[in-house]
């Protein structure tokens, strides 16, 4: 145990009305009570709360913004340093999944369908097989974890970790239907008449906003989202643009780094910066530069145009330079926001989305086809990890009582 975390454990106050938890935590993570079982060496217990709480712990405890959340909501932060919650949850969080034995529930007598393998997916069907459902995941891709897999790089979350969870759903008895894709050759319509007596959908956002400029067909131009999922099978070039300020945008140029990449810049259209302010840091750490105030108009095949925006004292654009700034580079890679592919609306009678593109639910997470539930980005648009987790607690809310459990 590294004494670290105990010290930091020690720094807690264990405050009656806690507000990294009641503040700072989209999932109310118990965090006086994770710690004061942490120091009475209950790991156990400590690891079993944590999980009941949120499944995806292990995974929140490395990618969450806890500067943003818990840590940053900590009073010990007012006068001097937060105590790190991330260090302790993820010492516990991720024990507590190697140690535990897992065991399917007794049976409940109820079939559910989860669409999509990402945190949302992932949580629910690891919540409703242990209130004893027969849980089948289907994962349009050869491995689960949607975004953890195939859209957060490996240097900011072990694959292991995220393949740990596959062991843990198939040792409740979950099964897994990879490669199959719902809204290609199965559609929703099938699942319900097979007698799955619901279905949640967490497919996420996995399509790419496009900008509308002209260029992005040419051939040095990526969509961030795309690229993320195999870097290797690009080549990425010496000199690299990136288009966009957000969390994707960040994870695409620390790993164009890492891909070969001697430059790459971050072009923001205004001063703000939607990215997590660590992830910034850590960007421009690893050797990126972060460029504010360029709207790009144009891509050509030597790289992106674009205009220069004018501030005024408040930092907001008030206009644009006459002359474009056309900048050099090898590829331009858009990571500017994604939307959700539409192969189940287009295949499913009665599913109504917003003008985003985006599932419509009811408070209790159910669309607008009866037993049809969704969660995660597919809902909320592109959040994180533990908004899904959030939301994908909601929805089995939701479904428990749909189905008299």
């Amino acid at each position: 145990m590294a004494i670290h975390i105990v010290e930091e454990a020690n720094r807690c106050l264990g405050c009656k009305r806690a507000f990294c938890q009641l503040k700072g935590c989209p999932v109310q993570t118990p965090i006086p009570q994770v710690i004061d079982l942490f120091k009475q060496r209950r790991l156990e217990e400590a690891g079993e709360l944590l999980f009941q709480n949120n499944p995806m712990s292990a995974v929140c405890s490395m990618i969450c913004n806890h500067s943003g959340q818990c840590e940053g909501a900590c009073i010990q932060g007012r006068k001097g340093a937060p105590v790190h919650f991330s260090s302790i949850e993820n010492y516990i969080s991720t024990a507590y999944l190697d140690r535990r034995e897992w065991k399917p529930a007794p049976s409940c007598g109820k079939q559910v369908a989860v669409v999509g393998s990402g945190p949302a997916g992932i949580t629910v069907a690891i919540k409703m097989a242990q209130l004893g459902c027969a849980v089948t995941v289907f994962e349009q891709r050869p491995e689960i974890g949607g975004v953890l897999e195939y859209g957060i790089p490996e240097f900011r979350l072990p694959r292991a970790l995220v393949q740990k969870y596959r062991h843990v759903m198939c040792s409740l008895g979950v099964r897994v239907r990879p490669s199959t894709t719902i809204g290609g050759a199965l559609h929703i319509d099938d699942l319900l008449r097979d007698g799955y007596d619901a279905v949640f959908v967490g497919t996420g956002t996995w399509r790419a906003r496009k900008l509308g400029i002209p260029g992005e067909s040419r051939g040095n131009v990526l969509f961030g989202i795309d690229y993320l999922v195999d870097p290797t099978s690009v080549a990425i070039g010496q000199n690299v643009a990136v288009i966009g300020a957000g969390n994707v945008a960040m994870d695409v140029a620390r790993t164009a780094l890492r891909s070969g990449a001697r430059k790459v810049t971050v072009y923001a259209r205004s001063r703000h910066i939607s990215a997590i302010d660590d992830e910034v840091e850590l960007t421009e750490l690893d050797g990126a530069e972060i460029v504010r105030g360029k709207a790009i108009c144009a891509i050509d095949d030597n790289g992106p145009v674009f205009e220069t925006a004018i501030f005024d004292e408040d930092d907001n654009v008030v206009g644009y330079e006459e002359e474009l700034d056309h900048v050099p580079a090898d590829t331009v890679v858009i990571a500017a926001s994604q939307v959700p592919k539409d192969k189940l609306v287009l295949t499913t009678g009665g599913l109504e989305t917003d003008h985003r593109g985006l599932l419509s639910v009811d408070e209790c997470g159910m669309t607008t086809v009866p037993g049809v539930f969704a969660a995660g980005d597919v809902v909320n648009g592109p959040l994180t990890v533990v908004h899904a987790v959030a939301g994908a607690k909601l929805a089995v809310e939701g479904m428990t009582s749909y189905l008299g459990l």
